[in-house]
């Protein structure tokens, strides 16, 4: 009997990109259900003594970053323009993912915020942004991005990153099974195989 995969990412997250990409299509071949999980890395980051991204704080370490991301994208068959703004605020698009996570258009919302950052180079903190996106969904656009202002919104986004906090989480992508915590895109093949116990 297979386990959920919780799938925990971060819009302004590089290496959540790939997998965001990815995720939803190998979790359906392995007939794994997903959950999706947007939280928000600064309270993480804030947690472990940081002010800003690692890879930014560590200039050499985030110069590796984007040339490996150059070499993740290629082999995946996807787009990259590194971001003018990185990291790029992201609470609108994660309150809206946040306060609507099971509805059946959340996967395609999240892949094309995360298309509009990382191959657009767009200000996906921006209602001008973000509207077009939910309309090419069909969605109410107006209505949804209001919503991301409530109160109800808003705390729905700071319980997932508090949750994040209390389960260890330290950095997107992660992806959570049960009690078991993988971290990375390249553990995301190590997490299906522990969801898809019936395998």
């Amino acid at each position: 009997m297979t386990k959920p995969l919780e799938f925990w990412f971060e819009f302004a997250s590089t290496y959540s990109y790939p997998a965001a990409m990815q995720v939803e299509a190998a979790c359906a071949a392995r007939g794994v259900p997903l959950i999706w999980k947007p939280f928000l890395l600064g309270p993480v980051f804030g947690a472990q003594g940081m002010t800003d991204s690692p890879f930014n704080l560590y200039p050499v370490k985030g110069a590796y970053m984007w040339r490996d991301m150059e070499r993740i994208c290629a082999v995946a068959a996807l787009p990259l323009q590194k971001p003018s703004s990185f990291p790029r605020g992201s609470m609108l698009a994660a309150r809206i993912c946040a306060a609507h996570a099971d509805a059946d258009w959340i996967g395609d919302f999240v892949r094309a915020v995360y298309s509009a950052n990382f191959a657009e180079d767009l200000d996906i903190g921006t209602a001008e942004v973000i509207g077009p996106v939910l309309q090419a969904l069909g969605q109410d656009a107006a209505a949804i991005i209001d919503s991301a202002g409530t109160p109800e919104a808003k705390q729905a986004l700071r319980a997932l990153t508090d949750d994040a906090i209390a389960r260890g989480i330290f950095g997107a992508p992660s992806f959570t099974v049960g009690t078991e915590l993988f971290w990375g895109h390249d553990r995301m093949d190590m997490a299906l195989t522990e969801a898809a116990v019936g395998d």
